[in-house]
């Protein structure tokens, strides 16, 4: 009797709406690329994922650019689960950048672990129960010395909340923002990761601080004058004194704050 052929990989995961546009992950970029270019400069393969980049590869393509700033032998890949998508993405291919078919188990081939896996606006469609194993699942396929950035923006990158991990777990969650459109730190609370945007309730870390985020920020109001820019970096000093914060001035001025993941991690 002949063998059975094997059968085809199925991806693991959904297919998300597949929104996209350029430039909208410019400040998880700018972010990693400042948390991580070391990294990536030891790795002896330094090898990035985009995982589910959505309808047309722009965030990879760019994703290439912003890493090569840091680590010039860096490459991407582009993973998508929707097979369509990655068919329309093989245009754009060029040394350092390619596009594969697959979901969370991160289709590398070759034994090889990412040093890097940026999954962008990827979870919104999940329930906020199955994120651990996602993250878990995720964690797992990271080299040693390999970093996870999973959040949420906007349609155009204004605002975006993303929690950093390790092949251990969760490390620290940053908040980051166009601060001239920002009215209050709040506001940033419709873009909290799966993870973190049922738990903005009273009793919740994550709602405790971001009323201390807003009322250091409405202490801070004087600051206006100058600038929002400076409105912000008092604001974070203040929070400072409270919470965990693991940056500081250089990157407060480009409207980002950074905390550490157990401060504000969900309760039970």
């Amino acid at each position: 009797m002949p063998p059975r052929p094997t059968p085809p990989h199925r991806p693991v995961g959904s297919a998300t709406r597949g929104t996209t546009n350029p430039n909208r992950l410019r400040r998880m970029d700018r972010w990693i690329a400042d948390a991580h270019g070391a990294a990536l400069r030891r790795s002896t393969d330094p090898v990035a994922v985009d995982l589910g980049y959505g309808a047309a590869p722009w965030t990879a393509v760019e994703l290439l650019d912003r890493l090569r700033t840091v680590c010039g032998t860096a490459e991407v890949v582009g993973v998508e689960i929707d097979p369509a998508r990655v068919a329309a993405a093989k245009p754009y291919e060029r040394e350092g950048l390619s596009f594969a078919h697959g979901g969370f188990e991160v289709p590398l081939g070759a034994g090889r672990r990412p040093a890097l896996i940026r999954a962008a606006n990827v979870l919104r469609q999940y329930d906020e129960d199955e994120v651990a194993a996602v993250w878990a699942r995720l964690c797992a396929r990271l080299a040693p010395d390999g970093l996870l950035v999973e959040g949420t923006c906007d349609e155009i990158g204004r605002r975006h909340v993303w929690v950093a991990l390790g092949p251990e777990g969760p490390r620290t969650v940053t908040f980051a923002t166009r601060l001239g459109s920002l009215a209050t730190p709040s506001d940033l609370a419709e873009r909290l990761p799966k993870a973190l945007i049922h738990r903005n309730v009273p009793g919740e870390p994550v709602h405790a601080f971001l009323r201390d985020f807003d009322r250091a920020w409405a202490a801070a109001a004087p600051y206006a004058a100058l600038s929002a820019r400076q409105r912000w970096i008092r604001t974070a000093s203040a929070l400072k004194a409270d919470w965990p914060l693991t940056d500081g001035p250089r990157r407060w001025r480009q409207g980002e704050i950074t905390l550490r993941w157990e401060a504000i991690a969900p309760r039970g």
